[in-house]
């Protein structure tokens, strides 16, 4: 049976990956700005592919070896809340630029690509997405569920879209009102979550441990 609860957490946890202002975000905002909407769509497709890749690392990782985590289930969600916090906070400090941005010659395919390349070859982004699939415990996919782990990385796939697509229609429309202070905001709110996220696990694992769950 198909859990669409499962889509919906891989869409958010989509969503929180692509929303932090980082080098593929200033490209697709910078190539919006220049070259229009599809230019910039391009930028965040190219990301997407690289978390849902990671997406299925982890996720069916987790799901093969489920058995193994479930006797250190506390531990994965320990130190995978506590890594979701220090990401929240990293976020939260950075000070993206509009000014430091890609070539606006690129096609649109070399654009792709080149998010592609920024995406899967940055540590943080596997280490993040072994880290929230390892601390979501029992919201997880059941032990051997493999559709379970495919609706979770669709998910991911769909909310990744979802941010890219909304971000480069945004830009189109507001061209002359965006600004750096506006980047750190949103970098800011993503960090938020993040770390309200992580906080949530913790003072979940705190509470079983209590007896209180």
């Amino acid at each position: 049976m198909i859990d669409i609860w499962l889509v919906v957490k891989g869409i958010g946890i989509g969503i929180l990956f692509s929303a932090p202002i980082g080098p593929v975000n200033i490209m697709c905002i910078q190539l919006a700005f220049r070259r229009g909407f599809l230019a910039g769509l391009a930028a965040g497709i190219g990301a997407v592919f690289a978390d849902g890749l990671f997406a299925a690392l982890a996720a069916y990782g987790f799901t093969a070896t489920a058995a193994f985590i479930a006797g250190y289930s506390s531990l994965f969600q320990l130190v995978g809340g506590l890594v979701l916090i220090v990401f929240g906070i990293r976020i939260m400090r950075m000070h993206p630029h509009l000014a430091a941005g890609g070539s606006a010659r690129d096609s649109i395919l070399s654009t792709a690509l080149t998010s592609f390349g920024m995406t899967v070859t940055n540590p943080a982004t596997v280490l993040g997405f072994i880290a929230v699939f390892g601390s979501l415990g029992d919201l997880a996919p059941a032990p051997g569920d493999y559709l379970g782990a495919t609706l979770l990385v669709l998910g991911v796939l769909a909310g990744g879209c979802g941010w890219w697509f909304f971000v480069a229609s945004l830009v189109s429309v507001v061209r002359d009102k965006l600004t750096d202070r506006g980047l750190e905001r949103i970098n800011q709110g993503a960090g938020a979550v993040l770390i309200l996220f992580g906080a949530a696990i913790l003072g979940r694992l705190a509470c079983a441990a209590l007896g209180f769950a």
